[in-house]
């Protein structure tokens, strides 16, 4: 089973996840987007090993201090989908644009597919590729734990924003419909800024997404 906690960071306060099988507490980092003595801290206090880098997409705020903290601990870079290779490779310009610190492009170890599967210790997770906030945006799921982190794809009572550069809102309505909301309304989700929530909640009250039942 996975085990979790939630680290807000940066200026959007963007939830970077510290995922850990519960069996071996060994773990990985969930879109870390900056503040890495503060994800650091957590990690000590949760008495975790780090084995792995894991991101969503390429936005700053969930990939930006992924180099600097890759090399610190010395552990690979998993995900995103390939598609964000153009959002990662402008990480110093959206620095720039967004005045949220220092980001450095980096080279994923494992770019991800639909399907893929990644592990965390003895546990695994299954690997979606849902794009529309952006192209290679990518969701992890832990079927036994019940547990998706969804990056930026949905929130509650909300969704990704379309307006980026390769956005699509109805390729994102799609990804949510087809992708994540048939996981089951039981499965609750760690969305990339704000407080969780379940797919059978939003499925019932997101205005985006609503479904009859």
């Amino acid at each position: 089973m996975i085990a979790y906690r939630i680290v807000p960071v940066t200026a959007f306060q963007q939830n970077c996840s510290i995922i850990w099988c519960e069996t071996s507490r060994r773990g990985a980092i969930v879109d870390p987007g900056g503040d890495i003595d503060t994800i650091l801290a957590a990690v000590e206090a949760e008495g975790v090993t780090i084995e792995k880098i894991l991101i969503t997409h390429g936005h700053i705020d969930h990939a930006g201090a992924t180099a600097d903290l890759a090399e610190r601990l010395g552990v690979p870079i998993e995900g995103p989908q390939r598609e964000e290779a153009f959002w990662i490779d402008a990480m110093v310009q959206q620095g720039k644009m967004f005045g949220v610190g220092q980001g450095r492009p980096f080279q994923p170890d494992r770019w991800l597919e639909d399907g893929d599967t990644v592990t965390v210790g003895e546990a695994s997770l299954q690997v979606l590729h849902c794009p529309g906030h952006t192209p290679g945006h990518v969701v992890f799921f832990s079927e036994p734990s019940r547990l998706a982190l969804v990056g930026d794809v949905l929130f509650a009572g909300s969704i990704g924003r379309t307006d980026f550069p390769k956005g699509d809102h109805a390729t994102l309505i799609e990804s949510i419909r087809a992708k994540l909301l048939p996981l089951g309304d039981d499965v609750q989700f760690i969305p990339g800024h704000g407080p969780m929530s379940s797919f059978g909640e939003e499925r019932r009250f997101n205005p985006y997404v609503a479904q009859p039942m």
